[in-house]
C-alpha cells in the first residue's frame, strides 16, 4: 500500500471519528493565477481601448485534516490575498493609461475582471506584442496551532508577470501634405485641392476617400467623397473637391475632415482615422458705394449716377446693380450692367428716378444690391448698401447755379479773347 493510500486512510478515519464541530487543517495547496484578455485583442492604430482582464486563480486544496482538536483557520492556502495587478506596456508602442489596479481578495476557483484604459499611436506599427501583467499578492503559507484556544498565522508575498498578447492590425492612414484653394471666398463655391499621403502600414484598395464638414465650419462639401482605387502605403494622391463657403464666414482658416474608406487584405471594408485639415478662405466679394449723393429735382424726372467698387477679394462677374426706389421715388429704369469687376474696380451706374411733387426736401437712402457670378457661375447677391440721394425743389438748385456761373465765365473769356485779336488784326 502507497503513502498516498495510506494518507487517505488516515484521513477517511479521522473524517468518521470526529463530532460534528471539528476543525479543518489544509496541508498543501497555494493561489495559481493565470490572466486573459476577454473579448477581442486586436484593435487598429489611433484607437482608445479598454482592456478587459480576467485574473483567475485555479489554486486547488490537495489535502486536509479534520480534528475536533484543531481551531479553524481564517484563509485557505489557496486564496490569493490583498491582489494588486499592473499592466505594462512592454515593447509595444502601446500606452497604457491606467494606474495599478487593487484587486482585492481571489479564492481559489474564482475569477475577477480589471479594466485596463489604453491607447494604441495612430503611427504603430502592425504586428503581435506582449503586455507584461504584474501581479503581486500574499497567501497563507503556514498556521502553527498553540494549544487549544491560540493560532499563529505565516504569510508569504508573491509577485507573478503574466504575459498577454494583443495584435495591431494594419491600417491605412491618411496624411495631407499640402493644401490648395481655387476661388475660395465667403459666400461663393470653388475647389479645395488636397495631395494625400497613405502614411500607415497597409495597402488600401478600392480606396474612397471622403471629405465631411466639422463640427459647424462654414466650409461644407458639395463633392463629399472621389475614388481613387488602388492606394499603396507611401504613394500620394491629389484629390479636389468643390465645397463652398457660408456668407457669414469671415476671412481666416476653417476646418474640414477627412477619412479614406478601403478594402483591406482580408477583404474586409475598413475605414481610417479622420484626420482634420485647416482651409483658407478668402473674404466675401463685397461693394461699396464711393460717388457722393445725387440730386433729385421734386416733381420730376431724374437721371442719377452711382459708383460702385468692389472692395472684395475676387472678381464679381457679368455684375449687375439695382436700385430699390420706395416712396416718394419711383422708376422705370432701376437696374443697371456692370460687367466684370476685379477686387479695386469701379462701375458707374445710371437710374432714372421721378421724384414726387409732395416729397419732403430732404436727403434719402435707397437700397442698393448687386447681382454677380462667382467663378463657378453661381449666382450670388451683395449685401445692401445705400445709394444717398438729395431731393430739391424745382427752382435753381446750387448746381444748375454753379453750371451758369461756369457758362457766364466761358462767354465772357471768349468774347474777350475775339475782342483781343480783332484788335491785333
Amino acid at each position: 500500500m502507497n503513502l498516498r493510500r495510506i494518507v487517505f486512510l488516515a484521513v477517511l478515519i479521522s473524517l468518521l471519528c470526529v463530532p460534528a464541530l471539528a476543525g479543518v487543517k489544509y496541508l498543501t495547496g497555494e493561489p495559481d493565477l493565470s490572466a486573459a484578455i476577454q473579448g477581442r485583442n486586436e484593435f487598429y492604430p489611433g484607437e482608445d481601448v479598454t482592456l478587459q482582464v480576467t485574473i483567475e486563480n485555479r489554486g486547488l486544496v490537495e489535502m486536509k485534516f479534520v480534528q475536533s482538536t484543531i481551531i479553524e483557520r481564517e484563509d485557505m492556502p489557496n486564496t490569493a490575498k490583498l491582489v494588486r495587478a499592473t499592466l505594462g506596456a512592454g515593447d509595444s508602442p502601446l500606452i497604457v493609461k491606467a494606474d495599478p489596479q487593487a484587486v482585492g481578495d481571489i479564492p481559489g476557483g474564482k475569477t475577477v475582471t480589471v479594466s485596463f484604459a489604453a491607447k494604441i499611436p495612430a503611427d504603430a506599427p502592425a504586428g503581435n506584442y506582449i503586455l507584461p501583467l504584474q501581479v503581486q499578492y500574499s497567501y497563507l503559507k503556514a498556521a502553527e496551532q498553540y494549544g487549544q484556544d491560540a493560532i499563529s498565522y505565516s504569510y508569504r508575498d508573491r509577485e507573478k508577470t503574466i504575459p498577454l498578447t494583443v495584435r495591431v492590425q494594419p491600417r491605412a492612414m491618411l496624411e495631407v501634405t499640402s493644401v490648395k484653394c481655387e476661388n475660395l471666398n465667403a459666400g461663393t463655391e470653388g475647389y479645395l485641392v488636397l495631395s494625400v499621403r497613405n502614411g500607415g502600414y497597409e495597402d488600401a484598395r478600392d480606396a474612397v476617400i471622403y471629405l465631411s464638414r466639422n463640427g459647424n465650419s462654414p466650409i461644407v462639401p458639395t463633392d463629399s467623397n472621389i475614388y481613387v482605387g488602388e492606394f499603396p502605403t507611401g504613394s500620394t494622391r491629389d484629390v479636389r473637391f468643390r465645397v463652398s463657403v457660408s456668407r457669414q464666414a469671415s476671412e481666416g482658416t476653417f476646418p474640414v475632415d477627412l477619412f479614406c474608406r478601403y478594402t483591406n487584405t482580408e477583404g474586409d471594408t475598413v475605414t481610417s482615422d479622420t484626420v482634420t485639415v485647416g482651409v483658407p478662405v478668402s473674404g466675401k466679394i463685397s461693394f461699396a458705394v464711393v460717388s457722393p449723393p445725387s440730386e433729385a429735382v421734386a416733381g420730376g424726372k431724374n437721371v442719377i449716377e452711382v459708383v460702385y467698387e468692389n472692395t472684395g477679394s475676387a472678381t464679381a462677374r457679368n455684375a449687375q446693380a439695382r436700385i430699390s426706389a420706395v416712396d416718394p421715388f419711383s422708376s422705370n429704369d432701376d437696374s443697371a450692367y456692370l460687367g466684370d469687376l476685379a477686387p479695386g474696380e469701379r462701375a458707374v451706374a445710371r437710374y432714372e428716378l421721378k421724384v414726387d411733387s409732395e416729397a419732403l426736401l430732404k436727403e434719402y437712402g435707397l437700397d442698393s444690391e448687386i447681382r454677380y457670378r462667382d467663378a463657378l457661375d453661381n449666382s450670388v447677391i451683395s449685401d445692401t448698401m445705400k445709394v444717398r440721394v438729395e431731393v430739391v425743389s424745382p427752382g435753381i438748385s446750387p448746381i444748375a447755379i454753379a453750371g451758369i456761373v461756369a457758362l457766364v465765365v466761358i462767354v465772357v473769356g471768349a468774347a474777350y479773347y475775339i475782342r483781343k485779336n480783332r484788335k491785333n488784326g
